[in-house]
């Protein structure tokens, strides 16, 4: 398997579980909160005292939306306002969709650095979360990480861009009002028995 295609395979893995593990924290969470008003079985819910899981759930929500930006980067599916874009002739649209896609290279790679910086400090410190107690400098390595992976999927973008002429996007699908779901227009006057 081609490393790239790992790479691919390990990002949304990792998104997965992020997501799966957020939410089996939380539904276990609301059930220990609704079982501590019980009366045979609170006891044993308030001693499994779950306040950290607010805190994790937030840690994995961040995590969560910085690998799954560089995914959208990947597939296609940030939002883009290309309106304008659209209406330009073949060879300026390419140079303003180049220099588009270069500013997400800078832009992602100059966070990512800072945010090394920042890592790197924050680890030469005692501060720790408040209820989990885990180190901070583990909680923002979401930055320099998704940051760095976002910058490599630009990349990606710009060379795929520069062989092809397309960036990756996504279909658009059109919305239909919701009155005329499942209406059935009205039999012509002439075609009624």
């Amino acid at each position: 398997m081609a490393p790239i295609r790992v790479l691919d395979r390990l990002e949304e893995i990792l998104i997965g579980s992020l997501m799966a593990i957020a939410t089996l924290v939380i539904f276990v969470s609301v059930v220990l909160r609704f079982l501590s008003s019980v009366p045979h079985v609170q006891d044993v819910a308030i001693r499994l005292n779950m306040t950290w899981a607010q805190e994790l759930c937030i840690f994995l929500f961040v995590w969560m939306a910085k690998f799954g930006a560089a995914y959208g980067v990947r597939a296609g599916v940030h939002v883009g306002v290309d309106v304008l874009t659209n209406r330009l002739p073949p060879r300026p649209r390419r140079v303003v969709v180049l220099l588009g896609l270069l500013g997400g290279v800078l832009f992602t790679g100059v966070v990512g650095t800072l945010g090394v910086i920042f890592v790197w400090e924050m680890a030469h410190t005692d501060q720790t979360s408040e209820d989990m107690e885990l180190p901070m400098w583990i909680v923002y390595l979401c930055v320099p990480l998704g940051s760095y992976l976002m910058c490599f999927r630009f990349l990606q973008v710009v060379v795929g861009f520069l062989r092809t002429g397309t960036v990756p996007h996504r279909a658009h699908v059109p919305i239909e009002h919701p009155a005329a779901v499942g209406e059935q227009e009205a039999p012509a006057a002439g075609d009624r028995a």
